[in-house]
């Protein structure tokens, strides 16, 4: 699930860096950053910026990003669960129970069911994020019934022995119309280059410039304001990762960060959206379809690690 990027309060703060073993602060250190870090990327706040005290980025140990892949499985499995069931006729409820389904039997709790952030006014009520067609994200899934030719993106999340997944995949229903297979191909080409700039010594902005450089060739839209996030013991920590940016911006990236890295296009070209009237769901100003991915992806010293694979 995407996170919003907040306001942006004064330019100086001290980041946190703690180590998921930590007690009584041991093992955590603080790294001052320059004022250009908390520069705006890309038209997108960095989380950086969200609280008026300290930013906190926790570093995983290895059992810890161990126990996120575990995590990770889970929502592999939910995935292809949905996608497996995802045919015409069959309704967004029935996808969202075949993802309840998989969280059931594996004992993880669904970190989206009955999560309520400050901009929904009320509580999300389903495990998944279920968004058709003109739909970026959000989608609350309900009665609708796919049809053949539909674009569906579903996003969900998982929670296991206090670690969290997140992850989202799109397809088509049925026959596929060229645009979006094209539409969707770019959203994953760009997702594996954000994974690719995801290391230690590089920085926020370039996993952003990196996802959108290929939505801006494509001439796609990119909803600003929207993207990925870091992710651990909780679904949204820090840093928020912005869907475009410049390089060699934002906070600089170390091994044992854990990120979920999320591109969302939408094909009309236009980056403008609207809320519908739930406040949940984002839908396309002008119509057009779009499509949304994401992967939780651990910095390491031997590179990134995708933990939301099956």
């Amino acid at each position: 699930m995407r996170e919003v990027a907040k306001r942006q309060v004064p330019r100086v703060h001290d980041v946190h860096i703690e180590m998921d073993d930590k007690r009584l602060g041991a093992g955590r250190h603080r790294v001052k950053r320059a004022p250009g870090d908390t520069d705006r990327i890309g038209g997108a706040r960095s989380s950086l910026s969200r609280r008026r005290g300290p930013t906190v980025v926790e570093l995983k140990s290895d059992s810890a990003l161990d126990a996120m892949r575990e995590a990770g499985r889970v929502v592999a499995r939910a995935l292809t669960a949905t996608q497996d069931s995802a045919a015409v006729g069959v309704s967004l409820l029935e996808l969202d129970e075949a993802a309840h389904a998989v969280l059931r039997e594996t004992g993880a709790r669904s970190p989206f069911l009955h999560y309520h952030p400050a901009f929904a006014p009320t509580p999300f009520p389903a495990v998944i994020c279920a968004s058709v067609n003109d739909v970026i994200v959000h989608g609350i899934p309900d009665g609708y019934r796919l049809r053949d030719g539909d674009l569906v993106s579903i996003d969900c999340g998982a929670e296991l022995a206090g670690w969290t997944g997140d992850a989202a995949i799109s397809f088509i229903v049925g026959t596929p119309r060229p645009a979006d297979l094209r539409l969707v191909a770019t959203a994953q080409d760009a997702l594996t280059a954000g994974i690719a700039a995801a290391v230690a010594g590089a920085r926020i902005g370039d996993i952003s410039s990196a996802v959108g450089r290929v939505g801006r060739a494509a001439r796609y839209g990119i909803p600003s304001g929207f993207g990925g996030h870091g992710i651990g013991r909780h679904m949204h920590e820090d840093p928020h990762v912005p869907n475009d940016g410049r390089p060699g911006r934002g906070l600089r990236l170390r091994s044992g960060m854990a990120l979920a890295i999320e591109p969302m296009f939408m094909g009309g070209g236009s980056d403008a959206f609207r809320t519908a009237g739930d406040g949940w769901a984002l839908h396309t100003a002008d119509g057009s379809r779009a499509a949304h991915v994401e992967h939780t992806v651990a910095l390491t010293e031997a590179g990134p690690r995708i933990l939301t694979l099956p």
